[in-house]
């Protein structure tokens, strides 16, 4: 069962009444209008302004109804009933009402391909309006200023459905309707052209317009698609549904679909990041490297050279080399002389069969995949104090919520859609309450902005703690009950006042004191953070301060309240279930436990002992001991560790000074490019799957096009891998490892493929097949033992490496809206390339006049590890004294910069905090060779020059 809104309760709250429509008696309450009342009814009445989930405004006048006795006509969009009314939608009246309207809007429509589809004419035909009698009105040049989406006033009826999605759903309060009468119009921020304004191209406005006014720049959308097929994005945690429309086996255009966390809404990637499929740089065939192409870490990755170093094979001989040499490299140095990272863009299944074939094939615990590179300090946070480290709440209940704390995170990019519920929350009451060194977009929606200093979050947290200790805002009762250690947290936070932190962190003594009162006083808090908690060396003892607050309040075991880390990538909570992670089996069993070892080896039909016993080793410690010399060979599915992991250069000598290296996925990644072999795999939409999203929610995600060339699909090659190790399997659809998975995860015990298949959705834990699941978990108990949370003490911790004379500043990496993560699919998906194609260093307009540079000047970024040179870029969401900079870039590798330096309990690096100097120029960056977004790019600047 979904999250039920402050405003949907009141909804299910309203009176009864009786009315007549058309003739027949209907009940309804009081608070439908009569359109929706005519939807569920089966009755067909115009409109074109109303689109249901926006608000009604009435102003197209296409949908007016005759109500017995009154004098004039009504919009039925508007219009509540009331017991005993008769209205009439098919009157003479109503009718001829309805017709003039869609007459006189037919006549002001071109007859251009843009208008093919549009629902004017829909409703004419349906209501058999001729040919328009009236003059049509003066046409409008078009503005194709912008990469993804085209406009054109001359189809636009100012129905103003882009106008509400933009700043009712979204709330990016681009679209405005400017002037007056005649002169009226649709407008960009103040008019500008649509390429320059604000617009961050989530489409909203595109999937609500009726006309073809705004669409799919270069006539995306006007082929007719052979089949829609429905599945979910590939990018973000939040899990969005969406419907690829194919046509001769490509996807022309994707539209959201109404999925427990989008409810239809998409956002600039999840409509538009979908063509890197049909890129023309695709793996299609296996490679395996020439005998007289070495290895070199710091080699310029250069597409075009690929047949250079490796040759084509066949899948019998790459699938030899490959199985067969892991195989004897563990059979001559020992199990753990091998390692494998599986990914978390694959599916469940993908994650599963992956970490078994680690365990049952290497004989090792050495598997990881880059949660260990975002939330593993949350889960170990988790996971200690409460006893699981999945999300106690979905999302959804922001809009469910008093007050909302977001710490660390910058949902408006990392989580756009989930950004959406946090906007419609505040603007329906809740409280934002925004903690961050950076100022994210969600800073103007705050009711209070903390920008407290970079590496002192555990101090601002601790004084809050204080200010609840000592003002008596504990719940007794929920301590006293159900948790632990309260006592040792209340004397740790005695040396943590507001006063005393203020000067450390940044925030005045009374705003941490106001901040802490409200979140403990509430009727709901919920806390939702992201990886500027997580990514420090103090990354768990962060969590376990956001841990602590819930507890000491009670804000947590109820809708509106709880902890949410929010999931970095599509699948990464799912893999993380799966057991894709080193000291923990399957649904978080751990590998040091007999009994857990024992029930996988029954599972698996293993001889008893044969699992290992001891954790294997995370994603940086499997490079600091290839280097060592201990791990000769790794097995990598799409994954990308030579731009996603910390100091990137050691990372890449590692993965250089392997013995073999097999590489599994869709194109030549900064990590495949030092691959002995390279086995060519199937990307999102070439393949049927379930993903879990950040709020615990199984989804299906199905195939849409076949891979291209010779390209299998993951499931495939690693069964394949597999035999070549001695396993004996033969998994002859997915839904048969599904099945083994439920069996080995009493979490999704109840949830079988043919429920998903049906139901597209369900959330765990879900044990038995006619559970509903549970959104809200924790209501009575925790899952440790004695059923309690534990309190944990923090200390301040200071970051690895503080700025100094040397290396003055602050590097914050991160994340772009436009791009995911190591960029490797979305800057091959044409648009997304399009609106962001360089790589960009974003400094605050201060610092860049104290740099004596300009925007859009090179500027050398250095570390004690490496340097990049990219293009400035004044933006004050950055403090002064920092500098932030997106990850996605191959041609200046963010994490050349960034280290490796670890948190001891999670072993997950600091990637938020090191010391770094600028300096005016360096190389200018090389331009991207990936082809279509920089070109585009390039011609939307000279054509906007012109």
């Amino acid at each position: 069962m979904n999250a039920i809104t402050r405003s949907e309760l009141a909804h299910l709250d309203a009176p009864t009444v009786t009315f007549k429509l058309d003739g027949r008696e209907v009940t309804c309450r009081a608070n439908e209008t009569l359109i929706e009342v005519a939807d569920r009814e089966g009755v067909e009445i115009p409109r074109l302004c109303y689109k249901p989930g926006l608000d009604k405004v009435g102003n197209c006048r296409s949908c007016m109804v005759e109500i017995k006795g009154e004098r004039v006509l009504v919009p039925s969009c508007c219009r509540y009933p009331t017991q005993g009314m008769e209205v009439s939608s098919n009157s003479e009246r109503a009718v001829a009402s309805q017709k003039m309207v869609l007459e006189l809007l037919q006549a002001d429509m071109p007859e251009a391909d843009y208008t093919r589809h549009n629902e004017v004419d829909e409703w004419a035909a349906k209501l058999g309006v001729g040919k328009p009698r009236f003059p049509s009105r003066a046409q409008v040049p078009a503005d194709l200023s912008h990469p993804a989406i085209a406009v054109n006033l001359d189809a636009c009826i100012q129905c103003t459905r882009c106008l509400r999605a933009c700043r009712d759903e979204q709330v990016n309060d681009v679209i405005g309707l400017a002037f007056r009468g005649e002169q009226a119009k649709i407008v960009f921020d103040m008019d500008d052209p649509m390429g320059v304004s604000t617009c961050v191209a989530c489409g909203e406005c595109v999937q609500a317009c009726p006309t073809g006014a705004l669409m799919p720049a270069r006539d995306a959308a006007l082929a007719v698609p052979d089949k829609q097929v429905p599945s979910v994005c590939p990018y973000c945690g939040v899990g969005c549904q969406l419907t690829y429309n194919v046509k001769d086996g490509k996807i022309l255009f994707v539209e959201g679909r109404d999925g427990p966390s989008n409810h239809k809404r998409l956002c600039v990637k999840g409509r538009y990041g979908f063509d890197y499929a049909n890129h023309p740089q695709r793996l299609t065939v296996p490679l395996i490297r020439r005998k007289d192409a070495p290895k070199v870490a710091d080699a310029e990755m250069d597409p075009d050279r690929l047949m250079d170093i490796f040759r084509e094979a066949s899948w019998e001989e790459a699938l030899e080399f490959a199985g067969g040499t892991l195989a004897k490299l563990r059979d001559t140095h020992g199990p753990k002389s091998l390692a494998g990272f599986g990914s978390a863009k694959g599916s469940n299944e993908e994650a599963y069969l992956f970490q078994k074939l680690v365990r049952t094939g290497f004989r090792s615990n050495n598997v990881d995949h880059c949660t260990r590179l975002c939330h593993a300090s949350s889960v170990v946070a988790l996971l200690e104090g409460i006893g699981s480290g999945a999300v106690s709440n979905p999302v959804m209940d922001v809009t469910r919520a008093e007050v909302v704390i977001v710490i660390g995170a910058n949902p408006t990019v990392n989580h756009p859609v989930a950004a959406t519920w946090i906007k419609n929350a505040v603007k329906n009451g809740t409280k934002l309450i925004v903690m961050d060194p950076r100022k994210s977009d969600l800073y103007r929606h705050a009711h209070r902005y903390l920008q407290f200093k970079p590496d002192t979050d555990v101090a601002m947290l601790n004084a809050m703690m204080y200010v609840i200790v000592h003002e008596g805002l504990v719940d007794e009762a929920f301590i006293a009950s159900r948790t632990i250690g309260y006592e040792d947290l209340k004397k740790n936070v005695e040396g943590y006042s507001p006063e005393a932190m203020a000067p450390i962190c940044g925030i005045d003594a009374e705003t941490l004191r106001y901040t802490a009162r409200l979140y403990a006083s509430s009727k709901g808090s919920m806390i939702l953070w992201g990886m500027g908690v997580s990514q420090h060396i103090h990354g768990t003892d962060n969590a376990r301060c956001l841990i602590a607050l819930a507890l000491m309040t009670g804000q947590i075991g109820r809708p509106g309240t709880g902890l949410h880390p929010l999931r970095g990538q599509n699948n990464v909570q799912g893999a993380s279930d799966a057991g894709l992670i080193p000291m923990m089996y399957p649904d978080y069993q751990r590998v040091v436990d007999p009994a857990a070892r024992a029930r996988f080896e029954r599972a698996w039909q293993l001889p008893a002992g044969t699992l290992d016993d001891q954790p294997g080793l995370t994603v940086v410690e499997v490079m600091h001991a290839i280097k060592a010399g201990t791990v000769k060979g790794m097995y990598v599915m799409g994954e990308n560790p030579a731009m996603s992991d910390p100091d990137a250069n050691h990372a890449r000598e590692s993965l250089a000074a392997l013995e073999h290296l097999v590489v599994q996925d869709i194109f030549l990644t900064e990590t495949a490019y030092l691959a002995d072999v390279i086995l060519p795999a199937g990307a999102f939409p070439e393949k049927t799957g379930t993903f879990t999203n950040t709020d615990r929610l199984v989804q299906m995600g199905r195939q849409a096009i076949d891979p291209p060339g010779d390209a299998k699909q993951d499931l495939w090659i690693i069964q394949e891998i597999g035999k070549r190790l001695g396993l004996p399997w033969n998994y002859g659809h997915v839904s048969e490892v599904f099945d083994e998975m439920r069996h080995t995860m009493p979490s999704i015990a109840g949830i079988t493929w043919e429920r998903l298949e049906r139901e597209h959705a369900v959330t765990y834990p879900c044990r038995e097949e006619d559970d509903p699941g549970e959104p809200v978990v924790f209501v009575e108990d925790f899952p440790r033992e004695g059923g309690r949370g534990r309190f944990v003490p923090a200390d301040i911790i200071p970051a690895d490496e503080r700025p100094d004379t040397e290396f003055p500043m602050v590097l914050i990496t991160g994340r772009q809206l436009e791009h995911w993560h190591t960029g490797s699919m979305t800057r091959r998906a044409t648009m997304l390339d399009a609106i962001e194609p360089d790589p960009v260093a974003l400094i605050h307009p201060l610092d860049v006049e104290q740099l004596g540079i300009r925007p859009g000047d090179v500027v050398t970024i250095e570390s004690r590890r490496g340097s990049v040179s990219l293009y400035a870029r004044a933006d004050d969401s950055s403090p002064r004294g920092a500098v932030f900079v997106p990850f996605c870039y191959y041609e200046a590798a963010a994490n050349k910069l960034t280290n490796a330096a670890l948190d001891p309990f999670a072993k997950i690096p600091e990637f938020k905090y090191c010391a770094v100097r600028l300096t005016p120029g360096g190389d200018e960056p090389r331009q991207s060779s990936f082809g279509g977004g920089q070109a585009l790019a390039n011609e939307l600047r000279r054509d906007f020059a012109d």
